[in-house]
């Protein structure tokens, strides 16, 4: 009876550090793509975040398309964009809805894998 309390306990204990350290870098990585934003979209835009969808990561990017997005921008936003270094392996992503001029709009925004850098976005 001791030994599972002390179990249940532990795996309690264990869930939660991961629930914990799950929030704080999707937190992390919310604050990453606000300063971008703010610091990216033209002026004149006049933009309200909604939500963010989870973060999420992948390995489906890699350097052609990162510089495609690059590229092409979007149009609500400035030209001529300073980007992150593009990590190797795993790369962060994250949906971000707002509303501008009553529309919802939507970009993913891809982050380094310190969630401190902005590498693309589409």
């Amino acid at each position: 009876m001791i030994r599972t309390r002390a179990y249940i306990i532990n795996i309690t204990l264990c869930l939660g550090g991961l629930l914990f350290a799950s929030c704080g870098k999707q937190y992390t990585a919310e604050q990453t793509v606000k300063a971008f934003v703010a610091d990216n979209m033209k002026e004149e835009v006049n933009a309200s975040v909604i939500d963010f969808a989870d973060l999420g990561t992948t390995r489906h990017i890699n350097d052609s398309l990162i510089a495609k997005m690059r590229k092409n921008g979007a149009e609500l936003f400035k030209s001529g964009i300073k980007y992150g270094q593009a990590p190797t392996g795993d790369i962060y992503y994250l949906r971000m809805k707002y509303l501008h001029e009553g529309d919802t709009l939507q970009n993913t925004f891809y982050l380094d894998s310190e969630l401190e850098e902005v590498v693309a976005f589409k």
